[in-house]
Order: structure tokens, then sequence, then C-alpha cells
């Protein structure tokens, strides 16, 4: 069962809006994916929430791409940021890479990223299937977790 980032958004606003914000800290986050012998490879990435949609884009031929092409099983983690403090906690999205070729949906998100080149590039939009957060608050490890319908579910632990 898979959602995308609006019907996501819709059912669980704050939590969203936490998870947008963190990953709005910084430009370049970290992208896993499977290589073909099934080991994982991990690389870096800008991501976007346009449109009810989690999009990743990458160069044309990128072996990222080419991963998702092959298996399209994926997460996003926030870039953790600078130093030993993770500002404002872990966040990681995980879900399904769909890659998009309609050159109307393809239009959308070319008008609002405006990338270098409107026409070589792999564009993927996500189908959630984890939400996750991790954060510290009042010296306790806190967990978020969502998936499609079960909703958030938050643990705690010292």
């Amino acid at each position: 069962m898979t959602e995308n980032w609006a019907s996501f958004g819709a059912a669980e606003p704050a939590f969203a809006k936490k998870v947008e914000d963190r990953f709005g800290l910084h430009t370049h986050h970290v992208l896993a994916t499977l290589r073909k012998d099934g080991s994982p490879r991990l690389t870096g990435l800008e991501v976007r929430f346009l449109n009810g949609e989690f999009w990743l884009g990458m160069m044309p031929g990128s072996m990222k791409a080419r991963d998702l092409q092959r298996d399209p099983r994926c997460s996003v983690m926030a870039n953790p940021g600078a130093g030993a403090e993770m500002e404002d906690g872990d966040t990681r999205i995980s879900g399904r890479a769909v890659e998009v070729t309609d050159p109307a949906e393809r239009a959308l998100y070319v008008g609002e990223v405006q990338p270098p080149d409107p026409d070589a590039f792999h564009l993927f939009r996500v189908e959630l299937t984890e939400v996750v957060r991790t954060s510290i608050e009042d010296d306790r490890l806190v967990i978020e977790v969502w998936r499609p319908g079960a909703g958030v579910r938050r643990t705690s632990r010292t």
C-alpha cells in the first residue's frame, strides 16, 4: 500500500509539516537505492515537495536513476547537517520511485524548478510506504513512524 505526499499531508498535516520543514533546512539529501546485485547505493540528490508529490530529479543516465528504473524501492534521508547535532531530528522518507515521462506532468515540474536542461533529466515521484522522524525531546529518544493505512505511531525511550 502506498500514498502520495498530498494524501499523507491531508491525513497527518502536523507530521507532514515537520518532515517537510526538516528537509527544507538543506538543499542536498541522501538517497538509498539498490544496485543490480542487491547491495545498497547511497548518493546525494536534491528533492522537491511540489503539486502534492515528493519528487526526485537526477542527471540522465546516472547510476541512481538506473537503480530506480530496475528496482523502484528507495529511501531518502534528510541531510543531517553540520556537526554532531542533528537539526530538528533525523527524518527519512521511503517508498517506490515512479519515473515520470508524461510531457504535461514534467512541464509542471520544469515550470517550478527550472532545471538547467529541461529535456535532459530523470524525474521520479515517490509513492510513500513509510515516513520516519527520530528526535530528542525532554532527554528522551522519540520515534514517529507513519505507514499507509496505519497513521502515525509514536514511541519514546530514555
